[in-house]
């Protein structure tokens, strides 16, 4: 799936955040919590930056400091994915990681989000299949095309070092 033109803005400052959970607007899913806010005069993206914004956050609750990158990592792929294509724009989104964000599967931490603009009335257009979602690390797919199902090739074994795992290194030496 490719991204149009629109892009996703960032919100970086805590009162930002705080606009964004003063709404109580949220969808809690298994793994991520989702906070919209809509923009109004006060709180809105200067001009010319995009009309989408996101947020992320992970608390000390969700496990130590790999864990917490690793969720963050993965709700801000699945923003950069999701919101551009299907979020209805004039909105602040903050994407809150839960316990279970840095292990729970790709598509369903994409459905999670969806599953939340669709519930908080912020979906444009119908819900995507499985198939066009997309797997970090992934070739990326356009909307339309068929998603290919053939098996990853497997990696060649590197070539043999000459020596034996049972060999005595003594009786290898050049020298003796």
């Amino acid at each position: 799936m490719t991204a149009p033109d629109r892009a996703v803005g960032r919100l970086m400052r805590r009162p930002e955040f705080l606009a964004v959970a003063g709404t109580r607007r949220k969808h809690v899913a298994p793994g991520l919590i989702l906070q919209v806010r809509q923009h109004d005069e006060r709180q809105r993206p200067a001009p010319g930056e995009p009309l989408v914004r996101v947020g992320l956050t992970a608390s000390r609750k969700v496990g130590n400091a790999v864990v917490r990158n690793r969720a963050r990592r993965r709700l801000r792929e699945a923003a950069r994915q999701i919101l551009p294509v299907y979020a209805v724009p004039g909105h602040d989104f903050v994407l809150v990681a839960r316990a279970t964000t840095a292990e729970r599967p790709w598509a369903d931490l994409l459905g999670d989000l969806l599953a939340g603009l669709k519930r908080l009335g912020l979906l444009v257009g119908p819900l995507p299949a499985k198939a066009t979602l997309v797997t970090p690390g992934a070739p990326k797919l356009r909307p339309g095309e068929p998603a290919t199902t053939e098996p990853a090739q497997p990696q060649p074994t590197p070539p043999e070092s000459g020596r034996s795992e049972g060999a005595d290194p003594a009786s290898l030496s050049p020298l003796a």
